[in-house]
């Protein structure tokens, strides 16, 4: 599998010179969460994060000087890995730096040896599909009632994956 297929963004792109992220350390929580409640009307808690950091999932940052530009949270599995979360900040959204997110998670995976990843996205979240598409996911199903929406209203999950 080709994975430099995935960065198809100009040269001039404001992300072509990204440093490589940082781990997520306690220090960082404040101004993520900032992001992340910025960004989804079911943001994650900060239990969600810790949780996350202490079980030792895979959590890389993008930032400049202190801004979070993008995060993800990736879990290892047997021979899969499970994306659970994967941000943009909502300012720095549609500029190409969720490919290179996606090619960064790509080129972990493979590293893990691994076989294939895999998520679940909210089914109104009609642009993460499309985006995922691009990549390379395809749809495998729907998990009904699988997110929270408001007043007991739940919404179904399109589960994708991408295999090599």
């Amino acid at each position: 599998m080709n994975l430099n297929l995935f960065k198809r963004q100009p040269a001039h792109t404001p992300y072509s010179a990204l440093p490589e992220p940082l781990p997520l350390v306690a220090d960082m929580l404040p101004a993520l969460l900032q992001v992340e409640q910025n960004a989804y009307s079911h943001p994650w808690t900060r239990t969600n994060f810790t949780d996350a950091m202490a079980s030792g999932y895979h959590l890389p940052v993008w930032q400049r000087d202190d801004d979070i530009l993008a995060y993800l949270v990736a879990m290892r599995g047997a021979d899969e890995v499970h994306l659970l979360n994967f941000t943009v900040a909502p300012a720095h959204q549609q500029r190409g730096l969720g490919r290179w997110m996606m090619d960064y998670l790509l080129r972990w995976s493979q590293a893990q040896e691994v076989h294939a990843i895999w998520l679940e996205v909210r089914l109104s979240n009609q642009r993460a599909i499309r985006v995922y598409e691009a990549c390379g996911f395809s749809q495998d199903g729907i998990r009904p009632g699988y997110y929270p929406v408001h007043n007991g209203v739940r919404e179904d999950a399109v589960i994708m994956s991408l295999n090599w």
